[in-house]
């Protein structure tokens, strides 16, 4: 695209990644202080946000202004909510096992190891997934189809994240339900509703670059590495490694699908 400014693009990515890392060092800091590095899963969501506002500071002068705004609240509702759902989901709770799990295994200093393995890996990660955040604040020209799909599609993930987390949330606040599946409402469809309303999330952002096709190609390592990361990384798959052994959790998993959303199959029967 002759008119897009890719030099201004490229330079903007500096100040993201030094953002990012500012929010994952400072959350170091105080994880460190607490001995509670579950906490990091809270800067999650504020990294992102803080790159989107960053971004959208650095293409001033660039871009269309109303897809600037839109790409950046978009990214702030997603991520601030998540935060919030995070911070109030851990309260009270002590270290997350997969962090126990993992420093477990530090060959020297566990908040060095952490520093590396977490916190700044976690920084880089973000600089990378909101790649089309980044590059979606300097494409001019008004929003086209796939910006408006995006934002179908972004609001679908949201929907599904949101929902499927407070329906969760109310399920384990129900003394009736411990020891039991969460089986009900969109956890009938998926598995995974809160991961497949990230998945969304970020293809919808993606799209909303998406009006050029040579920005697309050069951001949908973003999508893909999300994707990556809810599917086969630290998501779905952790999670199922461990809810492996519950009782319920063969049968729950036979009938209901593993990651997009499908009518529960009916009369499905464990094969474990």
């Amino acid at each position: 695209m002759s008119g897009y400014p890719w030099a201004r693009f490229g330079l903007g990515i500096g100040p993201a990644l030094a953002t990012a890392l500012a929010v994952m060092l400072v959350t170091f800091a105080f994880a460190v202080a607490k001995r509670l590095h579950r906490i990091v899963d809270i800067a999650w969501g504020i990294a992102f946000t803080a790159v989107a506002l960053v971004s959208y500071a650095m293409s001033t002068g660039e871009g269309n202004d109303g897809r600037r705004l839109l790409v950046t609240v978009l990214t702030a509702v997603w991520g601030l909510r998540l935060a919030g759902h995070i911070a109030a989901r851990g309260r009270g709770h002590g270290e997350d096992p997969r962090y126990e799990a993992l420093l477990a295994r530090a060959p020297g200093s566990r908040s060095l190891y952490a520093l590396r393995m977490v916190y700044l890996l976690q920084g880089v990660l973000v600089v990378l997934v909101s790649l089309p955040v980044q590059a979606a604040q300097y494409l001019p020209g008004a929003l086209g189809p796939a910006a408006y799909a995006g934002c179908a599609l972004w609001a679908a993930g949201l929907f599904f994240e949101a929902v499927g987390d407070r329906q969760l949330a109310r399920f384990k606040a129900d003394p009736a339900s411990e020891g039991r599946i969460m089986d009900r409402g969109l956890w009938s469809w998926t598995r995974h509703p809160n991961y497949f309303g990230d998945f969304c999330v970020w293809w919808g952002l993606f799209l909303i670059a998406c009006d050029e096709p040579a920005v697309a190609a050069a951001t949908v390592a973003g999508p893909l590495v999300m994707s990556f990361l809810l599917i086969g990384g630290s998501g779905k798959r952790l999670l199922e490694r461990r809810m492996a052994d519950r009782p319920g959790w063969a049968v729950y998993a036979a009938r209901t699908s593993g990651f997009f959303p499908l009518p529960p199959r009916r009369g499905a029967r464990s094969r474990g």
